[in-house]
């Protein structure tokens, strides 16, 4: 990290902690306070790599580490009482950096001083050397600014004589050790400070109910029916699958905005898969507890799940037209294409997600970033190092995992390694648990798009990607997209989401999304629902333009007149959001398909009564079900396994497919005869917002609640 982007660390580092203890001082000093040595010890330890930290200010065992940060050890902060780590949190949150650069807690020596006498008695050095290169640290606007001199050596020193002898210009050598003291520091401070807010959250409930024995479970999985996967899916199916996955991306939305719980953890998934924290080609990458890119990521979290369930409603519709219009030739033709590059892109757009988590979790050694690059979307460009054929033999899932994340890896491609992942998972489980969950949860969204591509193409003879047909909906998303991405980092949540799960607490999420709403309204003209909405109305209203312009060509050849529809003309951003503006004054009191302010339920916005049917189970059965349909504060966790053994007493079959998705086919005693597809959890233990969704989804499909099931 060069001086310049220290610089600027340090001081989002310190704005960050200042904000923190400005809204927090005194639940973080009565929650301090409440901990024991050991409780202190654990807080201290849960922020350190490895939960590695010194055990008293001379310990050499980390290296240099007692030389820049000799106070953050054991005895200090966690064996020697409370005050410490009070003292030292109040100063560097209350003090600015030129302050704390020049005294420490109780006027002891500051930064400066600090470095200085380790340079001179413990031979701490900065590995380059900086020849005829100074730092001045004289007030804040100059703060870290470094310079060198290239002629008149001597008279230029002269001419800073008087801020070197006062040492507020310094060998950038020492000036880059003492940012590096503040920077750590001051990171330290803040996750710190997170861990123990963390700890005084009472919005989430740490409890787990008893999981039931195993010689139950295994009792009931017997009774699940497993069927042979069908080879030739019909179109309706495909329909279904379509509205399916776009119902349970517009059902996840609805609980980002009604579960806090939900919307903290794709928040943090967001925040700590940052393609910024992948190492750049110098090994270089930005501090991950920097607060401003938590309302980038707050953004993005709501983002994504509106654009994914807007793109599977599209490709339902698609389907539909298409089965509606099969006997048509010439509007075939048209829709075919659409269908392609629609289905293409949620392959690209899963294929994406995926690769961020891989980059960031368990092949993060396998990519690199590229420094100063990024796309349209203003995402930094990270490609892959090294081949990863070579671990074929050493590492074989990390090889599959790899390979699905190759640009050349299309839907095609991919089937083939998703079933070689599939068989592996079967034949060694273990290898499965390897993954972290976000990387489990998006190989599962990618294997959903890549088996719909594999089943649809055969069945309607799906024509190849085009660049050049068909791409309505693909350029005005990847527009949307770019103005979209623009406005995520201007908008500032912190008083809401800083620290992440201060969303838990009442309102702030509620808080959070109304500020965010009203943001992109002022911004873009409108609802970010409604963003989605007009794309997907606009294409498809598009779309049924040119096929009656095809057909109109066609029926027109043998005539002299002619005339296409107009072709849409491009706007600016400012004309693009007046119209909407304007449109908004005309558009009828719904709410967008794709809400996510929560709002109160009007007569027509109710969900349609679902036929009422109750079961009489037993003990084990009812008490899967009762965990799911519970209230959330008091809400348990069942195993994977638990809810299989369930749903098989119910009757149901299962149809297994890849990527650990499974389709779960009712009786014919059920009054619904709708299948349910659901992903196994990353554990297979479902809880926490896992159970929330599993739940809402299956009041969905099937009405059920807590009074569905009666113990017999």
């Amino acid at each position: 990290m060069d001086t310049a982007s220290s610089v600027v660390v340090a001081k989002e580092l310190h704005r960050d902690l200042a904000r923190k203890y400005t809204m927090h001082a005194t639940s973080i000093e009565n929650k301090w306070r409440s901990f024991d040595r050991h409780q202190r010890a654990t807080c201290l330890r849960a922020g350190a790599r490895d939960g590695v930290v010194l055990k008293e200010p001379s310990d050499t065992t980390l290296g240099n580490v007692y030389k820049i940060l000799p106070e953050w050890n054991l005895r200090d902060i966690a064996e020697s009482g409370p005050d410490f780590l009070l003292r030292l949190l109040k100063h560097r949150a209350t003090k600015t950096l030129f302050e704390q650069y020049l005294a420490g807690v109780h006027d002891g020596p500051g930064d400066c001083a600090f470095i200085v006498e380790m340079i001179r008695a413990k031979g701490l050095r900065h590995a380059e050397s900086f020849r005829d290169c100074y730092t001045m640290f004289w007030d804040e606007e100059k703060y870290g600014q470094s310079f060198h001199i290239l002629s008149k050596h001597s008279e230029t020193l002269a001419a800073f004589a008087p801020a070197i002898r006062a040492g507020l210009c310094v060998p950038q050598s020492t000036g880059e050790l003492i940012l590096q003291r503040q920077v750590y520091l001051l990171q330290s401070l803040n996750i710190i400070v997170e861990d123990i807010l963390d700890e005084d959250s009472q919005s989430r409930d740490r409890k787990e109910r008893p999981n039931k024995s195993e010689r139950a479970v295994s009792a009931g999985l017997s009774k699940l029916t497993i069927q042979a996967a069908q080879t030739k899916p019909s179109l309706p199916e495909m329909v279904a699958g379509a509205r399916d996955q776009s119902d349970s991306l517009a059902e996840y939305l609805g609980l980002l905005s009604t579960e806090p719980v939900v919307l903290a953890h794709a928040v943090n998934i967001c925040f700590f898969s940052r393609p910024e924290l992948v190492a750049d080609e110098n090994g270089r990458m930005l501090p991950v507890h920097t607060d401003k890119y938590i309302s980038a990521a707050f953004f993005e979290a709501i983002h994504s799940a509106t654009k994914g369930a807007a793109i599977w409603n599209y490709i339902g519709r698609l389907l539909e037209f298409l089965e509606n219009s099969s006997a048509d030739k010439v509007y075939r033709a048209v829709v075919l294409q659409e269908i392609s590059n629609i289905c293409h892109l949620e392959y690209d757009r899963t294929q994406a997600l995926f690769k961020r988590h891989v980059q960031t979790g368990t092949a993060s050694k396998w990519f690199k970033r590229v420094s100063n690059v990024y796309d349209n979307a203003n995402i930094a460009r990270v490609t892959m190092k090294g081949k990863p054929e070579d671990l074929t033999k050493s590492d074989p899932q990390l090889h599959y995992i790899l390979r699905l994340c190759r640009p050349e890896t299309n839907a095609s491609r991919a089937v083939d390694w998703i079933q070689k992942l599939s068989s592996l998972h079967e034949a060694h489980p273990v290898e499965r648990e390897k993954l972290q969950e976000n990387e489990a949860d998006s190989l599962c969204e990618l294997a959903i798009i890549t088996a719909f591509i594999h089943d649809l193409s055969p069945m309607i003879a799906m024509p190849s990607l085009s660049r050049k047909k068909g791409q309505m909906f693909v350029l005005r998303s990847q527009e949307l997209e770019a103005e979209l991405s623009e406005l995520k980092n201007q908008i500032d949540l912190r008083d809401f989401a800083v620290p992440i799960d201060n969303l838990l607490k009442p309102g702030m999420a509620e808080g959070a999304l109304k500020m965010l709403d009203q943001f992109i309204i002022e911004k873009a003209g409108t609802k970010l629902g409604f963003l989605y909405q007009d794309l997907v109305e606009d294409c498809f209203s598009n779309l049924q333009n040119r096929c009656q312009q095809a057909k109109a060509k066609l029926e027109q050849k043998d005539k002299t007149e002619w005339a296409p529809f107009p072709e849409s003309v491009p706007q600016l951003p400012a004309e693009r959001a007046e119209q909407r503006r304007q449109k908004e004054k005309t558009r009828p009191l719904h709410s967008s398909a794709y809400e996510f302010v929560p709002r109160e339920e009007t007569p027509a916005a109710k969900e349609p009564v679902l036929p009422s049917q109750t079961f009489k189970v037993g003990s084990s059965t009812a008490e899967v079900f009762s965990t799911l349909f519970t209230k959330p504060q008091s809400r348990g966790s069942v195993s994977w396994a638990a809810f299989g053994a369930a749903m098989a007493d119910l009757g149901f079959s299962v149809l297994p497919k890849s990527g650990s998705i499974y389709t779960f086919l009712p009786p014919d005693t059920m009054a619904v005869k709708k299948s349910v597809t659901i992903h196994r959890p990353h554990g297979s233990k479902i809880e926490g917002w896992r159970s929330l969704f599993l739940a809402q989804r299956l009041k969905r499909v099937y009405g059920w609640g807590e009074q569905t099931f009666e113990l017999v």
